[in-house]
């Protein structure tokens, strides 16, 4: 494997960064999850928009422009041969001293790893997930705002293993007024009556690449979207639940906190949504190889 590292392309042995990088150090930096298919790297403009949001939040200034950026993604799966699977972009604060200070980081660093991925087995996908509610809750958006898709996860890293001592693979984090924010690495949907409903980003969702594909399909299919608070009884009385993100693309729920959802299997509104993401992956992005 290559990886891309401040414009150079590096065998993954040789694939470094100081120990003295504040990325390492304090979580100082941010990054994407950006998914390949078809030769394709999909809503690749839309993932480095959502970054230069990110960096710019928290004063971090990329050095590279949008366009450089994206032709240095395209690179990265070219090196390695990819028409299919994820890339791991970040940026980070760059190497400085064991002070928290910013200023003392000259240069930020880019790192761009080109993989292949499988977040969830095959069968969670055919028989939906059983998933729970945690009690880790998410940040307020006076702190580290979720917005903000930073390298600092220990939020969702301390939900996640919540959700592996309850023996599931998921989780549904409440924001400090107790509706339904995201789970710990994916965006919430739920259908009621032929609606389909996912929390706003007020209450600590975040601004998901496939969570707007799902709602513009959903437009596009006639089927009625809103974006209200949400709580635990409006999951539990749901027709269908699924979740959305680059690496799960789109995988149903079924169980949440020993609650059954609908019928107990993935629903029709979930398979026709997935029908129609699955088309525009084959259409939508930038081209690998020409």
């Amino acid at each position: 494997m290559k990886v891309y590292i401040d414009g150079e392309f590096l065998e993954e042995a040789h694939a470094k960064v100081s120990v003295f990088d504040h990325g390492l150090l304090y979580g100082d930096g941010v990054f994407e999850g950006i998914r390949m298919y078809h030769n394709r790297i999909f809503k690749l403009r839309e993932h480095i928009e959502r970054l230069y949001w990110s960096a710019k939040a928290i004063l971090l200034e990329i050095p590279m422009t949008p366009a450089d950026l994206m032709k240095a993604c395209v690179d990265t799966c070219r090196a390695n041969g990819l028409r299919e699977g994820y890339i791991r972009l970040i940026v980070t604060r760059g190497k400085g001293t064991l002070g928290l200070d910013p200023r003392r980081c000259p240069k930020p660093s880019v790192i761009i790893i080109a993989s292949t991925i499988q977040l969830y087995p095959e069968k969670y996908y055919r028989e939906g997930l059983t998933i729970v509610t945690v009690p880790t809750t998410r940040n307020l958006v006076n702190s580290v705002n979720p917005a903000i898709k930073s390298l600092n996860y220990l939020n969702n890293i301390l939900a996640r293993i919540e959700a592996n001592n309850a023996g599931v693979e998921e989780a549904i984090m409440l924001n400090s007024e107790g509706f339904v924010a995201e789970c710990t690495g994916d965006n919430v949907f739920l259908v009621q009556k032929g609606r389909l409903f996912t929390p706003p980003l007020s209450a600590g969702a975040l601004y998901g690449i496939t969570r707007n594909t799902v709602l513009d399909c959903a437009q596009s299919m006639g089927i009625p979207t809103a974006e209200p608070n949400l709580t635990r009884y409006d999951v539990y009385n749901a027709d269908e639940m699924f979740l959305t993100g680059t690496a799960a693309e789109m995988v149903p729920v079924v169980k949440v906190d020993g609650r059954v959802i609908g019928s107990g299997a993935p629903g029709p509104v979930t398979a026709r949504l997935l029908e129609a993401f699955h088309e525009r992956t084959k259409v939508e992005g930038e081209l690998i190889f020409d």
